[in-house]
């Protein structure tokens, strides 16, 4: 498969990122989840500088990879001072920026990153930032597919339920169907970079399963398959395939058929953003990778039952691995301020 790239975004060549007329034609963007606007807020002052966007679910997880970046680059705060979440106004999200470097909550689900990506283009577009300018990566948890827990999943191709690389949105009644890619060549760096990491984990690249439901969704799978002409407009509403759910309509043998087939095609894990998060990416023309451990191996049981510590120290694989490489990034390019 050749780079995955958005081709109108040609190297060299500063393209737009957002799509929109509408919103060059208004006098105030109003960037609500983040409360931040253009009339009350300098956006090329704060954000005119920024080459990387790094998001994850959890506020706490995100404010914790923020003050990782401030050891890992070199950016030591002045005496009596802390880092600030921008969107301290809101409780929706929080964003917190060291350098060149955003690191953002995006909540769980495609509809939380929908929104939070929606403003955060939108914030890079008003700061003058082209799709070319910046790189996003997606740092999170997800469940295994026979991998070890602690494992660090580079994904190669986000896929729906379907094992399709696209992401289907209904718009105006109508459903929109959007390829969902990532950078491969950006996975690649992203795995050699691993190899230098003082940790040692086990880092792979794999293919990503993105569902819209935490525990169920394997009866649905079974409903469409039967139905191939409607199986692709209701693709992206399959769960995972829990059986530690509030309900269960499905048998230990369905989940096991299930996880098998996908594991055999090439899915090492499953979270719940992947396909929103490449298509968006993609059709901005921002180069985007993903990067999640595991926190268990879905072909060995649901329940993730490790120590919180233990969990608390794999939720730092990514985030290392990802920081790695934007210091060697901008230490390549002389930006960086420690060696």
């Amino acid at each position: 498969m050749a780079n995955a790239v958005n081709t109108n975004c040609v190297s060299g060549e500063k393209k737009s990122m957002i799509a929109n007329h509408n919103v060059e034609e208004m006098e105030e963007d109003v960037l609500y989840h983040f409360a931040l606007s253009t009339k009350t807020h300098d956006f090329k002052a704060m954000f005119g500088d920024v080459e990387y966007v790094c998001v994850g679910g959890s506020p706490k997880r995100m404010k914790a990879f923020a003050y990782l970046l401030l050891t890992e680059l070199g950016y030591p705060l002045p005496a009596g001072q802390t880092l600030v979440n921008i969107a301290k106004a809101t409780d929706r999200y929080a964003m917190y920026k060291v350098g060149p470097v955003l690191s953002i909550s995006h909540g769980m689900g495609v509809p939380s990153v929908s929104i939070m990506l929606h403003e955060v283009i939108k914030l890079l577009h008003h700061a003058g930032c082209h799709g070319n300018d910046v790189e996003f990566f997606r740092i999170g948890t997800s469940g295994g597919l026979g991998l070890d827990p602690g494992t660090v999943v580079i994904t190669k191709k986000a896929v729906n339920g379907l094992m399709q690389s696209e992401f289907c949105l209904p718009i105006l009644g109508k459903m929109v169907t959007r390829p969902a890619l990532l950078d491969e060549t950006l996975a690649k760096q992203l795995l050699e970079c691993s190899n230098a990491t003082e940790d040692g984990f086990q880092t792979v690249i794999g293919d990503t399963m993105c569902t819209d439901d935490f525990y169920e969704g394997i009866v649905l799978y079974e409903i469409i398959l039967k139905d191939p002409d409607f199986s692709r407009y209701i693709s992206q509403f399959l769960g995972q395939g829990r059986l530690d759910g509030a309900f269960c309509e499905y048998t230990l043998d369905d989940k096991m058929v299930f996880l098998n087939k996908i594991h055999k095609e090439g899915v090492n894990n499953i979270e719940m953003e992947a396909t929103c998060f490449a298509a968006m990416c993609h059709r901005a023309g921002i180069r985007a990778a993903i990067v999640c451990v595991t926190l268990l191996n879905r072909l060995e049981g649901d329940q993730v039952n490790t120590p919180h510590e233990i969990m608390d120290q794999w939720q730092l694989r990514p985030q290392k691995l990802v920081a790695h490489y934007i210091k060697k990034k901008l230490n390549q390019s002389g930006n960086g301020l420690s060696g």
